[in-house]
């Protein structure tokens, strides 16, 4: 996913919004999916609306912006979605640290393990709090929001789960030299 695509999809759910509405969405809905800063998100508000995909569709005080979509943009958005395969990424640090373990022993692995598992249980419970805090709606993007955070719950659930077994085997594998 760009974030070319992130911003035009908000966009599209939510006309006349600006970048600080945006940013503060993006914060709130799309953190845990795609992450981005002010000064990205207004970059890619100029360079969409350079490319006509959005346009101004107000001005208000303090220069601030109102964006809406056009039709060019819904057809990106459309052909984003309908025509491109997704990359799945195939980096994760935290394994890549899991595949090296072995240099530290098993005391040290068993203890790293036991952190990554708290801390995927802190990040687990920003989630809960993230879903709870939400007022969900009936529109489209609270439903397809809902299922994004379902997933962020229960890929939390299975990688600290995953964490707490690999610890086991570590001990077991320690038990057994």
């Amino acid at each position: 996913m760009s974030l070319r695509h992130a911003v035009l999809g908000l966009i599209a759910e939510l006309e006349g919004a600006s970048g600080y509405d945006l940013l503060k969405l993006f914060d709130l809905s799309l953190a845990n999916v795609w992450t981005a800063t002010q000064s990205q998100i207004y970059g890619e508000l100029g360079r969409l609306a350079a490319d006509g995909l959005i346009r101004v569709a107000a001005e208000g005080p303090r220069g601030r912006k109102e964006y809406a979509i056009t039709e060019a943009g819904r057809a990106e958005m459309r052909r984003w979605l309908t025509e491109t395969r997704p990359r799945y990424l195939r980096r994760d640090e935290p394994l890549l640290r899991v595949f090296f373990l072995g240099q530290v022993g098993a005391d040290t692995a068993a203890e790293l393990l036991d952190a990554d598992s708290a801390g995927i249980d802190g990040l687990l419970d920003e989630l809960v709090a993230l879903d709870e805090r939400i007022p969900w709606k009936e529109d489209d993007l609270s439903f397809y929001g809902g299922l994004v955070i379902e997933y962020g719950k229960r890929f939390m659930e299975m990688r600290r789960d995953w964490a707490r077994w690999a610890r086991g085997e570590v001990e077991a594998r320690a038990a057994g030299d």
